[in-house]
């Protein structure tokens, strides 16, 4: 039986109120244009947080199944839902477990989302099943860094602070190679420092890019 979703109130306020704000004028907005140009149709978001990509899908977009199983941030997001660009619909429910039939949508984004997921493997296995074949995964995350020093930096923080005080978030999960794991081809990928500093930080590598649920009999 799947385990009840721990309420993150704290950090909810923390990331709308500061954090939130603070990456949108990092640059953060560009990304997230870079991330939703071009869908079309029927699409499903996993982790839609408070909604800041609402305002950033194209009007090709005919349904947005918004996602988010922490109450406060959903509650934020339903109140950002009316002056979206595109019809949204609030989903109470878990990535691991979505409740929608297989092939149900054109395309997927996760956004900042798979850090903090109990079981990102079983998201992206999810996410593969109810996307239609030859349809589009989007993704835009931080990741393992680059560096052998900073992924042990990496692992110190992700086994002690950083998930209990970021909102289950793990710094250095391999999200690209999980991604194919479940079954999706990388067709395009972007690797970069975000937001820009001199300072090393361990959330601070991103990938941002597309992917592909191929269809029967093709090639991974």
């Amino acid at each position: 039986m799947t385990q009840p979703i721990k309420p993150h109130p704290l950090f909810a306020r923390f990331y709308a109120k500061l954090a939130g704000p603070a990456l949108e004028k990092a640059g953060a907005a560009e990304h997230r244009g870079r991330l939703l140009a071009g869908l079309t149709g029927e699409v499903i978001e996993i982790g839609a947080g408070n909604g800041l990509n609402f305002p950033h899908y194209p009007p090709e977009v005919t349904r947005l199944v918004a996602v988010e199983p922490e109450r406060n941030l959903r509650a934020l997001a339903q109140d950002q839902a009316p002056d979206a660009s595109v019809p949204v619909e609030m989903c109470d429910a878990r990535a691991e477990q979505l409740p929608f039939p297989d092939a149900s949508f054109d395309a997927a984004v996760v956004c900042l989302t798979l850090c903090s997921i109990a079981d990102p493997h079983a998201a992206l296995a999810e996410l593969h099943r109810v996307l239609r074949p030859g349809s589009q995964l989007r993704f835009f995350e931080h990741v393992q860094a680059d560096t052998p020093a900073m992924r042990r930096v990496q692992r110190v923080l992700d086994t002690t602070v950083w998930p209990r005080l970021m909102g289950g978030c793990h710094t250095g999960r391999d999200t690209q190679t999980a991604i194919t794991t479940a079954g999706f081809t990388v067709t395009g990928v972007d690797r970069f420092a975000f937001p820009p500093t001199r300072i090393p930080m361990p959330a601070a590598t991103h990938i941002l890019g597309t992917a592909v649920r191929p269809p029967p009999g093709g090639t991974r």
